[in-house]
């Protein structure tokens, strides 16, 4: 599902920054996979060259079969569009939209029939257990029921692949926990591809296999 081959990422300026060197890692399709390892080792750059989001200095990426590297920018909004769900840290929620419209949203910029998008943004929101926050504002929740609404906006394209830059870290011990049962749950029933990047090995335990990154390349690779 996740291909990658001798990827190097180097960052230019002042003083030029090499964030991966040569990674090549392969992440099956169904696998529940954690990324850890220091602060400055590379995963959030990993993340972001896996979700089309950055790309490699040299080496290629490949995502379900398709090389990323002959892509343009519109090729790769599609990809991002048709085949990966982001969850982010800070949640990205959109202030002045309700739940139902933050979760509706990727479905019409998909040209999406209104009445599907409100019927799909329903049924996520009632799947996070959030059926009765449809109309709050994200400013009227807490912290745990925001990242709720963000994954059910990130799974409102049925997507194959799931990537989560740190799903808890701005959360308290027992709210993460409930995010985490709620996205184990998810991988079991949705049968996705989901990749965690996390600083708590508390977290990165919780998955089939952990990635260990250190100085930009792969440390440890175990499986469970």
């Amino acid at each position: 599902m996740i291909d990658l081959d001798r990827v190097t990422r180097q960052f230019e300026g002042k003083r030029n920054v090499t964030a991966l060197r040569e990674v090549s890692l392969t992440i099956a399709k169904g696998d529940l996979v954690s990324i850890v390892g220091p602060s400055g080792s590379g995963k959030s750059t990993l993340l972001n060259l896996m979700g089309g989001l950055d790309r490699p200095t040299t080496g290629s990426v490949a995502i379900d079969g398709e090389s990323l590297a002959n892509l343009g920018d519109d090729g790769l909004t599609r990809v991002r569009r048709d085949k990966i769900g982001f969850i982010f840290q800070f949640f990205n929620l959109l202030p002045t939209l309700s739940c139902l419209e933050n979760v509706g949203l990727p479905l019409h910029l998909r040209g999406w029939a209104r009445r599907k998008v409100h019927e799909r943004a329903i049924e996520l929101l009632q799947l996070v257990q959030l059926g009765h926050r449809v109309h709050h504002l994200p400013e009227e929740l807490s912290g745990g029921e925001r990242q709720r609404v963000a994954i059910a906006r990130a799974l409102s394209i049925y997507p194959p692949i799931l990537l989560a830059d740190e799903p808890t870290g701005n959360l308290d011990t027992r709210t993460g926990g409930d995010i985490l049962a709620l996205i184990d749950d998810l991988h079991r029933r949705l049968g996705a591809t989901v990749v965690i990047v996390t600083h708590d090995l508390q977290v990165a335990e919780r998955c089939q296999r952990t990635i260990t990154l250190r100085d930009g390349g792969i440390e440890q690779d175990v499986r469970r």
